[in-house]
C-alpha cells in the first residue's frame, strides 16, 4: 500500500456563466492535461433565484462528456435530439455529447430558493470524439449507498467501491467518483487505482489529506487517539486537492465532518484543441466543427 499525497490544493473561483450562473470554478479551461482525462469542474450554488434562474441556453458541445450532479433543487434540460427531463435531488446525468449536439439546462431551487449542484467534463479519446451522442440518466434511489462501521457514507457514482458498482456504465475515461461523507474527527483510508489522475472537492465540512510533507499519516493517527487537531491546517468548502502517486487517499475529518467528492479517471494522454464548449485533438477538427455549426451540419451523422 502506498498513500497519495495532496500535492496542491486551491479555491474554486467565482465565475459568470451561462445568460448569468454565479457559480465556482474548481479548474478548467487552462493545463487541460494537468487533470487528464477531466477537463473542467463547475460548482453551482446559491441561496439567490436571481443568480442562477437564467440557466444554461442552448449551447453545443462536441467530443466531450458531461456530468451534472444535482444535490438540492432540480435542473431541466432539453437537446436537440428531442430528449428533455428534469434532474432531482440526488440524481445524476451523464451525457457523451460525441459527434455533437445542442441542449440547455435550467436550474430551478427548492422551496427556500436555494441550488447546488456539480458539472464536471471529461474528455473523450479521437477514436471515439464522432460517436453517436446519447445519455445515462440516474435517479438518486439508484446509486448504492454504503455505510461503514464508523459512520462513513460513500455514494458510489461511476466505478467499483467497497463492492459496489456505480450504476453509470460504459464511459471512455473509466471513472471513479464517490461523493463521501465522513463523520467528525475520523481518520479514514480509500483505495485508489494506481493508474488513475484522482482530485478530491471538499463542499462541506473540513479534513486534512495526508500530504507530501508527511507520506506515512502517522501524525494524522495520532491526532486521531487524543492529540488536539490544529484547525489552520484543515481544508474546507471548496477546496480542490490534487493528488500524487498512490493507491490510497489517507484523510482526517474535522469537527463538523467532512463531505467531498472523489474523481479519478485513466488519463487519454492526447492533443488538446479546446474552445469553450467544444474540445477535439487538433486545430483543424476544431475549425471543422465550428464550420459545421455555422452551417447546420453540428448534429448531423459523420462517417468516422
Amino acid at each position: 500500500m502506498s498513500i497519495r499525497p495532496a500535492i496542491s490544493t486551491s479555491i474554486a473561483q467565482p465565475k459568470l456563466e451561462g445568460a448569468g450562473v454565479h457559480l465556482h470554478r474548481a479548474f478548467g479551461f487552462q493545463e487541460p492535461q494537468k487533470h487528464d482525462p477531466f477537463l473542467l469542474f463547475d460548482d453551482f450554488r446559491n441561496e439567490f433565484p436571481e443568480s442562477y434562474e437564467a440557466g444554461f441556453p442552448w449551447h453545443p458541445h462536441r467530443g466531450i462528456e458531461t456530468i451534472t450532479y444535482v444535490l438540492t433543487g432540480s435542473v431541466d434540460h432539453k437537446d436537440s435530439l428531442g430528449n428533455s427531463g428534469t434532474l432531482g435531488a440526488g440524481d445524476v446525468q451523464w451525457m457523451t455529447a460525441g459527434s455533437g449536439i445542442m441542449h440547455q439546462e435550467m436550474p430551478t431551487g427548492n422551496l427556500q430558493g436555494q441550488m447546488h449542484g456539480f458539472q464536471l467534463w471529461a474528455n473523450l479519446p479521437g477514436s471515439i470524439k464522432m460517436t453517436s451522442p446519447r445519455y445515462q440518466d440516474v435517479k438518486g434511489k439508484e446509486i448504492p449507498e454504503i455505510t461503514d462501521d464508523d459512520g462513513t457514507i460513500v455514494r458510489v457514482i461511476t466505478g467499483k467501491f467497497w463492492g459496489q458498482h456505480g450504476p453509470v456504465d460504459g464511459i471512455a475515461a473509466d471513472p471513479l467518483y464517490l461523493d463521501i461523507c465522513v463523520p467528525a474527527g475520523q481518520f479514514k483510508r480509500f483505495k485508489v487505482d494506481t493508474y488513475r489522475n484522482t482530485f478530491a472537492y471538499i463542499f462541506q465540512g473540513s479534513g486534512k489529506f495526508v500530504d507530501a510533507s508527511n507520506p506515512k499519516g502517522v501524525l494524522l493517527e495520532k491526532e486521531v487517539m487524543g492529540q488536539e487537531l490544529n484547525i489552520r491546517d484543515m481544508s474546507g468548502n471548496r477546496t480542490l486537492v490534487q493528488f500524487g502517486t498512490g493507491d490510497e487517499i489517507v484523510v482526517r475529518a474535522g469537527p463538523q465532518g467532512l463531505r467531498f467528492l472523489l474523481v479519478a479517471g485513466t488519463p487519454i494522454q492526447e492533443p488538446v484543441a479546446w474552445h469553450g464548449p467544444i474540445v477535439m485533438n487538433t486545430r483543424e477538427e476544431l475549425h471543422q466543427a465550428f464550420d459545421d455549426l455555422q452551417n447546420n451540419r453540428f448534429t448531423m451523422p459523420h462517417d468516422h
